[in-house]
């Protein structure tokens, strides 16, 4: 059998990849998907023209209990983050005068929306709360409700709908509202959902939903089961035949635990077992929205993983961080937590790791969340909490603009930074993940440091300082000395104290003739 002879040009071709601005891509073949998005994108967010390492986080305060719930009170001239863990509620809007409601809660993870400048929680154990501040006093006494049957004790969840609320009571298919429009208080009825649900199960949520019914904007009540059942009514009095009309009953996937709701752009983003869900692509309530195609669909087999083993944990949570331009889906993952982001103008996603997040919160338009034993400031700084933050990214595969086999001998990443950083870049070929570990050998004596060995000798690639060109992006070319027919471009990052944007990666290579 005659010998195949690849024939290679003597000549060098350059070929530019973007960064991976289409995020986190689980879904499409390796061989198919496109040159913008990413196998693993963990801690850079996507944006329109580059990828941007995100920020760290900072201590807020320090307390003796696990935070798992954060709940902002808003008025006018009268703002409070409230945290509670270990049966407390703690007033943290300052952190040199913190101020404890110890009131011996069974419970610590509430829910709760604000309605006539009250704060209305629920747990599910514990007898509903409100907290308000009025005449210069501060509040937080038991919620005075009574109704026929009613046990207070078991409303978890709370919501507003067409200036009424809506409690959800635990282990029942059973809603509770108020009698008269815009109540905060006395006597609820009962809505016995029973008759109309099919698949049992209980009560999970209730939600306001904002629809263009053809002739304006209507808002809808949405009651979601634990089953996947969606009952969708159109207006505002349950005790009014007239005024109180099904639209239809629905199914979707299961919803995950009792925060799965998420409303952006009035819609309402469903956490379920698979993925996270609009209900205007779940409910075929006009034939434009009858796609089943999940929010999340780029990166369902993630949270397929996540849902399959971690349904039943808390922590489950999605929340919108508009000045970060970001939704976050906190997810529990093995002993840890980590967060699914998607850039809400483009509809990119990437991966946060690192955080170890039980709750989130939107404050005076800064993200916080509660931990094992505190609150923390996120998006500020450049560390963990005077930690490393790792990036890590593996870009699509390309044939760099040519079917043939080539050797590559060149990479040019070029980013810019506001000081000298940790980084590894390799290639991985026709899919042959090298998975190469990061270790750390900057700054120690003896050990090899950038312009002191030939990038490509290195038996274990670790990281080079990267410098920087005061602001400007920085291009340089490194060597490397990788053989195939399709590349992808692993970018590695270790930093403490930096901001890293990338923009592309230039390529140098030869490329054979063919093969004969």
């Amino acid at each position: 059998m005659p010998q195949r002879i690849v024939s290679r040009s003597a000549k060098s071709q350059n070929f530019n990849i973007p960064a991976p601005t289409g995020g986190l891509n689980l879904r499409d073949s390796l061989d198919n998907m496109s040159i913008e998005d990413a196998l693993v994108m963990d801690n850079y967010i996507p944006l329109d023209s580059k990828v941007v390492l995100r920020k760290g986080y900072q201590r807020y305060v320090t307390l003796t209990e696990k935070i798992t719930s954060l709940i902002p009170y808003k008025l006018p001239l009268e703002k409070r983050l409230l945290a509670f863990g270990g049966g407390k509620m703690f007033d943290i809007t300052s952190k040199q005068d913190i101020i404890i409601y110890d009131k011996g809660f069974h419970e610590n993870w509430w829910q709760s929306c604000q309605f006539k400048n009250r704060l209305i929680l629920v747990n599910g154990v514990d007898t509903p709360q409100t907290y308000y501040i009025e005449n210069a006093e501060t509040h937080f006494e038991d919620l005075p409700i009574s109704g026929a049957d009613l046990i207070p004790q078991k409303l978890v969840n709370v919501c507003v709908s067409k200036q009424r609320l809506f409690f959800a009571e635990k282990g029942s298919l059973n809603a509770w509202y108020t009698s008269g429009v815009g109540e905060v208080q006395g006597t609820l009825y009962k809505l016995d959902l029973s008759t109309i649900f099919r698949d049992g199960g209980e009560l999970i949520t209730i939600a306001s939903w904002t629809q263009d019914a053809g002739q304006g904007i209507d808002d809808l009540t949405v009651f979601l089961t634990s089953e996947g059942e969606v009952a969708v009514y159109a207006g505002s009095n349950p005790n009014d035949a007239s005024d109180w009309r099904l639209k239809g009953i629905y199914r979707m996937s299961r919803p995950i635990g009792y925060r799965c709701t998420v409303q952006h752009q009035g819609d309402i983003v469903i956490i379920s077992e698979d993925g996270y869900i609009p209900l205007s692509k779940a409910l075929p309530l006009d034939k434009i929205n009858s796609s089943l195609v999940a929010f999340s669909d780029k990166i369902r087999s993630l949270v397929l993983a996540r849902t399959r083993h971690n349904k039943n944990k808390k922590g489950w949570q999605g929340i919108i961080y508009h000045r970060g331009g970001y939704a976050i889906f906190n997810v529990p993952s093995a002993q840890s937590f980590e967060q699914h982001i998607i850039n809400t103008n483009t509809g990119a996603w990437c991966r946060f790791t690192g955080i170890p997040a039980l709750c989130w919160a939107d404050y005076e338009e800064r993200m916080y969340f509660g931990s094992a034993d505190g609150v923390f400031l996120f998006d500020e700084g450049y560390t963990d909490d005077r930690v490393h933050i790792y990036g890590h990214i593996e870009q699509a595969y390309s044939d760099l603009g040519s079917n043939n086999l080539k050797r590559i001998q060149l990479l040019n990443p070029r980013t810019k930074s506001s000081n000298k950083y940790a980084l590894v870049i390799y290639l991985n070929m026709d899919f042959n993940n090298q998975n190469r570990v990061y270790q750390t050998n900057i700054g120690y004596n003896g050990q090899t440091k950038w312009n002191e060995a030939s990038w490509s000798s290195l038996l274990h690639l670790s990281g080079t300082h990267w410098a920087t060109l005061q602001g400007r992006i920085r291009s340089q070319w490194i060597a490397v000395s990788a053989v195939g027919f399709k590349a992808s471009v692993v970018f590695k990052t270790k930093t403490r104290g930096n901001l890293i944007e990338w923009y592309d990666t230039g390529i140098r290579y030869e490329q054979g003739q063919g093969l004969y």
